[in-house]
């Protein structure tokens, strides 16, 4: 046999053993490629009607949502974003207004930012839980159609599933996966149980060993800690998934002077945010903060003081300012910058 004969076979035989582990390997060996934030309705993405987040109008075209979209998406850019999470319902897809909100997916795509397209259900009152399965599998076939060969679009079953227990939930998620064949495990993010406060059992369900899973943790969801107990409580919360897991929602205050570089700190708000980007960071993790603007607005401030920017401008002239650039800084630094 000649040498390139040889070389050719052991090349070939190499080369189906790479293909072999490729093909076995979890979605992901870490989820910093996710820098990201969430763009939210001013006044919270529960509700039984179409969702029109913070800067777009109902009014608005898909060319308009674009421009829109396109403005903040420059200043986003700027702190080293490159992933926007965004809400759909039942009541926005599918409808004239999901044809101008398709805009603000795709206006991202096109720049090559990554979007997770997550399903709020009907308002709050529904508990935590799917109000109607078939709208909600039609609003999904028509998403995962559109999008399921976009490599840069992530789907997100159900935001905060809290009204399901574990089991129930999770049999929901792989019913979903069943049925929605153009997501690819790779490309969905399965929520923990409850308030996607907990990665465990969806962590050890093999029915997910392919997809990503989505984390939320909030200071206000538990009693003050320290810093180190913060640390220990997330890390125990994403169980042996760490590799695959991405902080979808994280948050706090950025309108009210917090130090986010204080490591002495005895804030609790600080000592989360803190604690949490630091979770990022050593474990790879890419994260989105709740909100880049939208939300449920404070007092009568007019916007979510959890907010990462303030927003002006009219028109197709928007504009997004950083309102705490400690905060900005520790989340940079959360996810690897």
């Amino acid at each position: 046999m000649s040498k390139t004969m040889r070389r050719w076979l052991i090349g070939a035989v190499v080369g189906a053993l790479v293909g072999t582990v490729a093909a076995a390997a979890p979605a992901q060996a870490a989820t910093n490629q996710f820098r990201g934030v969430n763009w939210a309705v001013l006044g919270d993405n529960f509700s039984t009607g179409p969702l029109v987040v913070q800067g777009l109008s109902q009014s608005d075209s898909n060319a308009t949502v674009r421009a829109k979209a396109n403005a903040l998406y420059d200043d986003m850019a700027a702190i080293g974003v490159n992933t926007v999470r965004l809400p759909i319902n039942t009541h926005t897809v599918g409808t004239t207004w999901w044809n101008a909100y398709r805009g603000a997916i795709d206006a991202a795509t096109a720049r090559g930012f990554k979007v997770i397209l997550a399903y709020w259900e009907d308002g709050a009152a529904s508990g935590g839980r799917i109000t109607n399965i078939a709208a909600w599998n039609t609003m999904w076939s028509n998403v995962t159609y559109l999008y399921g060969a976009n490599t840069n679009v992530y789907f997100e079953p159900m935001n905060e599933p809290h009204g399901y227990s574990s089991a129930e939930w999770r049999d929901v998620a792989a019913n979903w996966m069943s049925y929605h064949y153009s997501a690819v495990p790779a490309r969905t993010l399965i929520g923990g149980t409850g308030y996607s406060q907990d990665l465990r059992d969806v962590c050890n369900d093999s029915r997910f060993s392919g997809t990503l899973l989505s984390l939320h943790h909030y200071a206000f969801f538990y009693s003050a800690m320290t810093y180190d107990a913060f640390r220990t409580h997330i890390q125990t919360r994403l169980g042996n998934c760490a590799s695959r897991a991405v902080a979808t929602e994280f948050g706090a205050p950025m309108s009210t002077g917090l130090n986010y570089a204080d490591a002495n700190s005895t804030d609790n708000f600080v000592r989360h945010i803190r604690a949490i980007t630091q979770v990022m960071r050593d474990n790879q993790m890419g994260g989105t903060y709740w909100p880049a603007l939208g939300g449920k607005p404070t007092g009568t401030s007019g916007y979510d003081y959890y907010s990462l920017f303030a927003f002006s401008g009219s028109g197709t002239d928007l504009n997004l300012t950083v309102r705490n650039t400690s905060g900005r800084d520790r989340l940079r630094y959360g996810w690897g910058l």
